[in-house]
């Protein structure tokens, strides 16, 4: 790549030449990026203006590029530009991808604040240090010197080197002041005394910070917010042999955040079971409970907590629950034109069982939650039974079962029952009583929602006759079933066409019916938007089975499961990975997330 003339600033005593404004609106003007008259405006009037970094300000003023594609000129747009135009390595900071502990062992934060600079790779021969001065450079020998490490410069975004430096070093000098009590406070607790307290406690040992050590709060707290940020669904506290591990599940994905002193971590789960009200001592038997606490906006979010025995420890993973979720529309989370009108008449059905079907992560609870809001109207009882209650909704009468005091699901469901509802939503059919008893509601005047672990929808009409319910009741309570998965969905400011689909794969995801091949499908690519991912969210894939006569006779006669496979799609049942190829041919998805998640 050529180098590009550029303006360069003047020199300060130091040899350093810090960016200015005028450098920069030189550069606009030179590649035609933005039109003169708006350079001249801004020069006028940019003296009586204060601002952080001459990008900054010029990112506040929403201009569009003056050549094609004409975009709007974001601060990391003009960031990602000027790095060409000075020839200048650009990155953008990726807090997944950086150590903390590392990059706060490499100089200190008010070291990083007067060079504007973040360390945010560290290997045993080199240090990747971003900046947002890319002519500032008489840091670099003496950091090279002390560390004895090459050092690599890339320019980012100044808003996030200065607020990652902020964030990064406070964080890491959290854990370090947490680790530090810890040491000393095992300093000062004799043998004798540790073993009383290990006896007391049930196995806590001395040197654990207190769960409400102020740097112990600060951690929970930015690990909540981070979350948040990152569009996180669950958040894993996992221990290991020598350190603890912190993990997000991201569209469905778990990526590693952070690792952690045991003892820190240790203390972390404590303030967590101490906020959701759990045993904070009890640690040999798992424990679950919840958490409400608030974005950096202001909005409400929901934790539910478990937590968990292991070999190392107590390992804890908090579900995060977006309120907004129970008021989505049904076409939000996926649902064709065709799904939605046979979904709609299950439901609105005055009694009888509507299934869920799905592996653990699917989507069942959002899609009964999104459905019992839709029906819990003034006039309408809805009770529910759950194992743990997902969601609190002020709509329903949710009940907790508690196997411990006998409350299981068919007694939590015999409850129900004398409650005078409309409908009942039974968390699970795990067993026969569950399943007769949710038969026993259906067969008295009650519509019956509930979730079952089968592969798809007619497997779970084979999988009620196996825990022993009579065809003949299958047949006079089931409405109908919907299996369902979910399926990431491709980042829109960012995937590519491509022409990889051939007849034999489009043929695949159709069967047993016939579509036309798409003109042209999707993959992804990865972008800013999506954190390089290629995917963005994620939608559903439906596949709907209502009870018609034809199949009631195939189950009354003990057909197996091809049969009644068979006759649902002669039914118009639309399989999985049909539901898919139909949001590969809207773009929504790629052709490698269906076969993911719906093999054949």
């Amino acid at each position: 790549m050529a180098v590009v003339q550029t303006s360069v600033p003047p020199k300060s005593p130091t040899g350093d030449r810090p960016l200015t404004l005028d450098l920069v609106l030189d550069e606009l003007a030179k590649s035609g990026l933005v039109e003169l008259r708006q350079i001249d405006e801004l020069r006028s009037t940019s003296k009586f203006r204060s601002y952080d970094h001459p990008l900054v300000l010029i990112a506040e003023q929403k201009w569009r590029g003056a050549l094609p594609p004409h975009r709007m000129l974001t601060l990391e747009a003009l960031t990602e530009w000027l790095a060409r135009r000075l020839d200048v390595p650009y990155v953008h900071i990726d807090p997944l991808k950086v150590d903390f502990s590392a990059v706060s062992s490499v100089m200190s934060s008010s070291y990083a604040q007067r060079y504007r600079i973040l360390p945010i790779e560290v290997t045993g021969d080199r240090v990747v240090v971003a900046t947002s001065e890319p002519f500032v450079r008489s840091w670099v020998p003496e950091i090279s010197q002390l560390l004895r490490r090459r050092i690599e410069l890339v320019f980012a975004n100044p808003l996030d080197v200065k607020r990652y430096v902020a964030e990064f070093f406070s964080l890491a000098q959290s854990v370090k002041r947490a680790s530090e009590t810890a040491v000393d406070d095992k300093a000062a607790v004799s043998s004798f005394e540790q073993l009383v307290q290990f006896g007391a406690q049930g196995g806590t040992q001395g040197g654990t910070p207190d769960a409400n050590d102020r740097h112990i709060v600060r951690i929970v707290d930015w690990l909540w917010q981070y979350a948040f940020e990152q569009r996180a669904s669950d958040i894993h506290i996992e221990p290991r042999r020598d350190q603890g591990i912190v993990r997000f599940r991201i569209d469905g994905v778990l990526h590693q955040v952070y690792q952690i002193p045991i003892p820190v971590m240790t203390a972390m789960v404590s303030r967590i079971k101490l906020l959701a009200r759990m045993e904070i001592v009890e640690k040999r038997r798992p424990q679950d409970g919840r958490i409400k606490t608030q974005s950096a906006e202001g909005q409400e979010v929901e934790l539910r907590v478990a937590t968990m025995p292991t070999a190392f420890g107590e390992k804890i993973v908090m579900r995060i629950f977006d309120p907004d979720v129970l008021m989505r529309d049904f076409r939000e989370l996926g649902f064709t034109e065709d799904d939605l009108a046979r979904w709609n008449d299950m439901i609105n059905r005055p009694n009888g069982i509507v299934l869920v079907t799905g592996p653990t992560g699917s989507g069942k609870t959002t899609t009964l939650y999104s459905t019992l809001k839709q029906l819990a109207t003034p006039e309408v009882n809805v009770c529910t039974v759950e194992d743990p209650i997902e969601m609190v909704e002020p709509a329903f009468n949710q009940m907790q079962v508690q196997p411990q005091i006998g409350v299981d699901f068919e007694s939590g469901v015999r409850t129900l029952l004398r409650q005078d509802p409309d409908i009942i939503m039974v968390g699970e059919i795990r067993d026969l009583p569950t399943a007769e008893m949710a038969i026993q509601a259906a067969l008295t005047g009650h519509l019956v929602l509930s979730t079952l672990h089968t592969n798809d929808a007619p497997g779970a009409i084979t999988r009620l006759i196996d825990l022993g319910v009579p065809p003949y009741l299958v047949n006079s309570t089931l409405i109908g079933v919907m299996a369902q998965r979910l399926v990431r969905t491709l980042c829109p400011k960012c995937k590519q066409a491509s022409d990889d689909l051939d007849e034999e794969t489009w043929g695949t995801l159709t069967r047993p019916y016939r579509a036309q091949k798409p003109a042209q499908v999707y993959r992804p690519v990865g972008c800013l938007e999506c954190r390089m991912t290629g995917f963005q969210g994620r939608i559903g894939l439906y596949e709907v089975m209502l009870m018609t006569p034809e199949l009631r006779k195939i189950v009354l006669r003990g057909g197996d499961l091809e049969q009644i496979r068979e006759q649902a799609f002669r039914d118009g049942m639309k399989p999985l990975r049909t539901s898919g190829a139909h949001k590969i041919a809207l773009g929504l998805t790629s052709v490698e997330e269906v076969e993911k998640v719906a093999p054949p």
